[in-house]
């Protein structure tokens, strides 16, 4: 047992990504709660960032706040905030200010710079899981892919930042390309998902279009909606 009353570790956690386009309080609260509707067992209470990239400065932030609030959605920080002025109200408020995955710096090369050797592609790794996954059971594989060669139970959660495969009855909540990958695409033998999600589009059991429904099928994303064909 530790002798330090507390420890402090890094750890990663799947977030749901509110982008505003509209800064009126009452449209935000109406989207809101027509979103959480269509899926409250995802939605309701979830714990949520706010970008506000595409919003324009000035806007006054706290009846944003209580219009988000006002929905049951937990703010836990602001993410694409650049005005000062914004950013301070932000912070009075009590909501950290955070930065969506990595800033690139541009600095200009220096004369006459020797091209660098070709970098080696990073392995990608998979996570193989060969039991069945059970209900209540929660299964993340960050940075990578997630095979399941067994079924996945209702009230399961398969999660992975790159695809998922699944080759055996697929039921409960799939959420492929969780970090962001709009590439990431799910694989699966037997469709029939309570919640099938890539990139934060998803659908619920019920919009599975009925031929698919308990198919070999492939998920993936096509003009930024979901879209399905059988797997062959």
């Amino acid at each position: 047992m530790s002798n330090t009353p507390i420890e402090l570790k890094g750890s990663s956690f799947t977030l749901s990504v509110v982008h505003l386009h509209e800064a009126k309080p009452e449209v935000i609260r109406q989207a809101l709660e027509d979103k959480i509707a269509q899926a409250p067992a995802f939605l309701r209470h979830a714990p949520v960032v706010v970008n506000v990239s595409t919003l324009e400065a000035p806007f006054n932030w706290s009846p944003v706040q209580q219009a988000i609030t006002a929905t049951g959605l937990r703010i836990i920080g602001v993410s694409g905030c650049k005005d000062p002025a914004l950013k301070a109200e932000i912070d009075r408020a009590g909501f950290p200010l955070l930065t969506e995955g990595k800033e690139k710096v541009v600095r200009s090369a220096p004369a006459e710079v020797q091209p660098p050797p070709a970098a080696v592609p990073p392995i990608a790794k998979t996570r193989l899981i060969d039991v069945p996954v059970r209900s209540g059971q929660r299964v993340y594989a960050p940075q990578c892919d997630l095979i399941v060669t067994s079924h996945v139970s209702a009230g399961a959660e398969l999660i992975a930042d790159g695809n998922i495969h699944v080759y055996g009855m697929m039921r409960g909540r799939v959420l492929a390309g969780a970090s962001g990958d709009r590439e990431a695409q799910i694989f699966c033998t037997h469709l029939t998902a309570e919640l099938i999600s890539i990139a934060g589009e998803y659908w619920l059991s019920d919009q599975i279009p009925a031929e698919f429904y308990g198919k070999a099928a492939r998920l993936r994303l096509a003009n930024d909606a979901l879209s399905i064909e059988p797997l062959e």
